[in-house]
């Protein structure tokens, strides 16, 4: 008998009580290791052992992800557009080849969409105060900010900027300054003074969104129609993704750019709207999310029939009927949304004019 199979049955043949008093002869130093915890329950094993199944099943998904993602590079364009601070990026990754990356949206729109964030923070520097503006603790982070500001101020003359940006710019900043260095020199602030800024610059933080988002939808544009020559037939195969933050979500600016490319039919097909916690996100994370979304689809089809089912969570309508269930049991009406096809092509934020007499555009909002 090999020593591997002796040692296996002398291990078999040791007593419980045997064992027990080995595990009490240990040095104090080993608790540690060991622990003095009860053995785990069979059912929690158990436990454990099924739903290893899932952890290793996501192993194996890991593994053919990269397989998949190869295959799809191999045949089919894709665009990556990701938000930043600087009006986003789009890199195309033409098939076989190495990824291009657009150039940058020019600078006019990191310069105004700076300066109006600069009126904003008047806010925040004022705000958590309030209800004490003379309690000193704003002080220091103002003035570090003024100073900040007096050198942007500067600094405006050298930007290549038409005039009237220039001189927009300047007026806003001007306030800026103004209204800091009257709560220094006063050492306190009040509510109207803040609300007073506040509209005093808030034509000037419009007239800037219009300009931002005019530079950048050209260039946009720009980069688009360059792509879709160069691709040629290759575009109506070509696949996109986006991010969206909570506030981006609401007609999202690149997904609607692309989707002036695209066209409805690619929504929710070749044109994909994924959501992040953050503002930014990595090429490779949406890459990689892509690849799934449009791997999964042939597992839809062979386990469940339909391509597209596996872009829904599966266990969302089967959760929705289980509300419903439940709201029937206590007499009352489920809230539910209203359902879509697993294939729909529509845009995916609401659609439908809303319910109340509100603005929905920065422009539609009147003063008082």
């Amino acid at each position: 008998m090999r020593l591997s199979a002796l040692l296996s049955v002398a291990c078999f043949l040791v007593s419980p009580a045997i064992a027990t008093a080995a595990a009490e002869s240990l040095p104090p130093y080993m608790a540690i290791a060991v622990g003095t915890g009860q053995p785990t329950p069979k059912a929690q094993i158990a436990i454990n052992n099924v739903t290893a199944l899932d952890d290793g099943m996501q192993a194996i998904y890991a593994k053919s992800l990269e397989i998949y993602k190869a295959n799809i590079r191999a045949e089919h364009p894709i665009i990556i557009a990701r938000f930043d601070d600087w009006g986003g990026s789009m890199t195309l990754y033409p098939p076989g080849k190495d990824p291009i990356q657009a150039p940058p949206v020019p600078d006019t729109y990191a310069l105004v969409k700076s300066v109006s964030h600069s009126a904003m923070a008047m806010y925040q520097l004022v705000a958590p105060y309030l209800k004490d503006p003379k309690d000193a603790t704003w002080r220091a982070s103002m003035s570090t900010y003024l100073a900040q500001t007096k050198t942007a101020r500067e600094s405006v003359a050298n930007l290549q900027l038409p005039e009237n940006v220039r001189a927009r710019l300047n007026s806003m900043l001007d306030n800026e300054i103004a209204f800091m260095e009257r709560c220094l020199e006063a050492g306190t602030f009040t509510f109207d003074q803040l609300v007073e800024f506040a509209h005093s610059v808030e034509p000037d933080i419009v007239k800037n969104v219009a300009l931002a988002a005019q530079t950048q939808v050209d260039h946009w544009e720009g980069v688009l129609t360059e792509w879709k020559s160069m691709l040629g037939d290759k575009w109506t195969q070509t696949y996109a993704i986006t991010n969206t933050l909570y506030v981006t979500r609401q007609n999202n600016i690149l997904f609607t750019i692309l989707a002036q490319f695209m066209g409805k039919e690619a929504i929710d097909d070749r044109l994909i709207l994924v959501g992040t916690t953050a503002f930014t996100t990595t090429e490779s994370k949406l890459l990689d999310v892509l690849s799934r979304t449009i791997a999964d689809r042939s597992l839809g089809k062979v386990f469940f029939r339909n391509y597209y089912v596996m872009d829904a969570e599966l266990l969302g309508g089967a959760a929705r009927h289980a509300v419903d269930v439940d709201a029937s049991k206590k007499g009352k009406k489920a809230l539910l949304p209203t359902m879509a096809p697993f294939d729909t092509h529509q845009w995916p934020w609401p659609e439908n004019p809303a319910s109340g007499p509100g603005p929905d555009e920065l422009q539609e909002i009147k003063g008082d």
